[in-house]
């Protein structure tokens, strides 16, 4: 197999000077030990798992559907660049197979009675609202021992990510699952991370990365002269998220309140069951009993099942009136979104809150 050039970035400038200080010496500790050696060893090997997209597109004795996969995500990796403003580096113009579905598994917790994630911090990223493994059972392990502690848990796999910039990220084996046209939206999304990143705002940075992925892949689509998304599937999907988002805001309303343990315990769970009876209702009534949800909604529930959505999706709408502002004028909206960044996090939250507009507290 071809392996990137000694020279692709000298191995990314050497690890950008030895990923810095390999995380600060694994920021003392036995337990950081283990947990930061197996980013540092992930990460590495996913550096040296990479080759030029060209060389798999110019090799015919590589398979034919992945050199034709490769071939469309370079059309929408130059679109990213020249139409969208975002970075033009080498980032997506490389590839790296790693034999598994999910490059890396986040495990997300909160208490019991709150929505408050539990914040993990790096040298590079600063603090987020999750902890990433690179194995599975790791990943599994971390979630039985927050259980134990009494801490509501879940674990998503991850196709991609981005590491903001410091190395030449690749097109990985685990986003390949998906059509072209999901392809193309998770290079949007992980480029939009590099183009902006607000240190220890995750919901900020998800958020401001959403956007660009949604709006970009609707230009994309229009660049390709296909006609806009399915409105009733955009709308099914707008429908399911607000009453996820509307469910984290009764929650929210619910643990504020000064009521015993195990009150909070049975009112939570008749939340959630509210969920699932609202769900089935507008899948029965409104949307012909498409059933592309059910396997969420009938899992079991927790507060951290509902994290994602709030740190992905709860200002979308914010950036969306911002890049009306603008005109829709991407370099424009960079560096609108960019003053918002830099606001002190309170000033920054109020100013988003004032794009999107009130939304109302669950009753």
């Amino acid at each position: 197999m071809n392996r990137p050039l000694p020279s692709l970035g000298l191995l990314d400038r050497v690890l950008r000077i030895l990923f810095p200080g390999v995380l600060l010496l694994l920021l003392n500790g036995c337990a950081s030990v283990s947990y930061y050696g197996q980013l540092v060893s992930g990460q590495l090997q996913l550096l040296r798992a990479r080759e030029p997209i060209s060389s798999v597109i110019a090799d015919p004795g590589r398979d034919q559907q992945l050199r034709a996969r490769l071939t469309q995500s370079q059309k929408a990796r130059t679109f990213a660049s020249h139409h969208l403003h975002l970075p033009d580096n080498q980032s997506y113009r490389l590839y790296a197979d790693i034999g598994r579905p999910f490059v890396v598994w986040n495990v997300f917790a909160t208490p019991e009675f709150s929505l408050t994630p539990q914040n993990h911090c790096f040298p590079i990223a600063g603090c987020v609202a999750y902890r990433g493994y690179y194995s599975q059972s790791a990943a599994r392990g971390e979630a039985a021992l927050q259980r134990l502690q009494g801490m509501d848990v879940s674990i998503g796999g991850v196709e991609a990510y981005s590491t903001l910039g410091w190395f030449n990220d690749p097109i990985i084996s685990s986003m390949m699952g998906w059509g072209d046209e999901r392809l193309a939206t998770l290079i949007f999304h992980e480029l939009a991370h590099q183009r902006l990143y607000v240190k220890d705002d995750t919901e900020f940075n998800e958020s401001f990365a959403s956007f660009v992925e949604q709006e970009g892949t609707r230009q994309w689509r229009a660049f390709l002269g296909l006609a806009p998304e399915d409105g009733v599937q955009v709308q099914r999907r707008e429908q399911f998220l607000e009453l996820i988002l509307d469910t984290r805001r009764q929650l929210e309303w619910l643990y504020a309140l000064p009521l015993p343990a195990d009150q909070m315990r049975h009112r939570k769970a008749a939340t959630f069951e509210r969920l699932r009876g609202d769900y089935r209702l507008l899948r029965d009534t409104q949307w012909a009993g498409d059933h592309r949800y059910d396997a969420w909604i009938n899992a079991p529930m927790n507060n951290a099942r509902l994290l994602p959505f709030g740190l992905y999706d709860e200002r979308v709408q914010a950036f969306a009136v911002l890049f009306r502002q603008v005109g829709g004028d991407w370099v424009k909206f960079y560096a609108a979104a960019e003053k918002l960044g830099a606001l002190p996090v309170e000033k920054r939250k109020a100013a988003l809150e004032g794009l999107a507009g009130p939304r109302n507290l669950g009753d």
